[in-house]
């Protein structure tokens, strides 16, 4: 099993939407979290020690990330994936572009 886990700024839309996508896929576990302190669920040392690859939405949320968490992500795979916060929860066209970015990477 790997454990992938999705961060957004706030965990609504995007990484959410991540994680319904692999949840549902054999031989992946999924999880989502946020930078913002404020959201629903925010990333914490032990979502970063459970992942096994991590993709972000912006190069903002692996600058957080790093900034905070810099010694638990030296070994860790991190992927931006450069998805703008342009989406609702689900949407089929976020849904495509996610499958279309995050593919390639579980394929190596």
């Amino acid at each position: 099993m790997t454990n992938l886990l999705f961060i957004c700024s706030r965990n609504q839309w995007r990484s959410p939407t991540a994680e319904a996508i692999w949840r549902r896929c054999p031989g992946f576990d999924a999880r989502s979290a946020a930078t913002s302190p404020n959201a629903r669920k925010p990333v914490g040392p032990a979502d970063i020690r459970w992942a096994d690859v991590i993709f972000v939405m912006e190069r903002k949320h692996l600058n957080r990330l790093q900034a905070e968490y810099a010694r638990l992500l030296e070994y860790k795979p991190i992927h931006t994936l450069d998805i703008p916060d342009d989406y609702r929860y689900m949407d089929p066209e976020l849904m495509s572009i996610l499958e279309d970015t995050v593919t390639p990477y579980l394929n190596t």
